[in-house]
C-alpha cells in the first residue's frame, strides 16, 4: 500500500497494490499494521455501505465530539468525487477541502480524520461506497454543511445534483456548529 499525503495534513489517500490477471484481481483493502504505521492507531468498529445513482450527492456530514468519526472510504463499483472539508476552527487549513476521485478502476481510498465534513457525488451511472468508521452513528451529534456553500467543483451541473431533504436544509459553513 502507498500512503499519499495531501495538501491538508491528516487527510491521506491510500493506493493499494492490485494484483490482476485473467481471472480478476486481488488486493488488501485494509491492513492494520500498515495503517497504524502510516496514519496512526484507529480502532475501526463498523463497516458501512451505500449505493447511489448518478448525481446523488451525500453530505457534507460529520459528528461532533465525543462521537466524531475517523473514516476510511472506498468505492466498490462505479466512480465518485469524494470530498473532505476541514472544519477545525483553529486549523490553518480551516474551510479548505480535498476532492479526490475514487473508483472501482483506481481502487484508491481516502482516510478522513475527525474534524472534517465528508461528502461525495456519484459520477457514474451508479456507485457502491464502502467505508469504515471508528464510532457509531449518533443522531444527536450529527451535523452538516450545505454542499454549495463552498467553492467545490462537484463535476456535475447543479441541475443534475440530487439531495435528500435533510441535505437540502443544511446550514452554510459560517452558521454551522463546528470543531473548536
Amino acid at each position: 500500500m502507498e500512503f499519499v499525503s495531501t495538501h491538508i495534513p491528516d487527510v491521506v489517500i491510500i493506493k493499494p497494490r492490485v494484483f490482476a490477471d485473467s481471472r480478476g484481481y486481488f488486493m488488501e483493502s485494509y491492513r492494520r499494521d500498515l495503517f497504524t504505521a502510516n496514519i496512526g492507531k484507529t480502532d475501526f468498529i463498523q463497516d458501512n455501505e451505500s449505493r447511489s445513482s448518478y448525481g446523488v450527492l451525500r453530505g457534507l456530514h460529520y459528528q461532533l465530539p465525543p462521537w466524531s468519526q475517523n473514516k476510511l472510504i472506498r468505492v466498490v463499483t462505479g466512480r465518485v468525487l469524494d470530498v473532505a472539508v476541514d472544519i477545525r476552527k483553529s486549523s490553518p487549513t480551516f474551510g479548505r477541502h480535498i476532492a479526490v476521485e475514487l473508483s472501482e478502476d483506481n481502487k484508491h481510498q481516502v482516510f478522513i480524520p475527525q474534524g472534517f465534513a465528508h461528502g461525495f457525488v456519484v459520477l457514474s451511472s451508479d456507485a457502491v461506497i464502502s467505508y469504515k468508521v471508528d464510532r457509531p452513528y449518533a443522531p444527536k451529534y450529527e451535523r452538516g454543511i450545505y454542499y454549495a456553500d463552498l467553492s467545490i467543483n462537484w463535476q456535475c451541473l447543479p441541475s443534475e445534483i440530487i439531495l435528500s431533504d435533510k441535505d437540502k436544509n443544511l446550514p452554510c459553513l459560517k452558521e454551522a456548529e463546528l470543531f473548536t
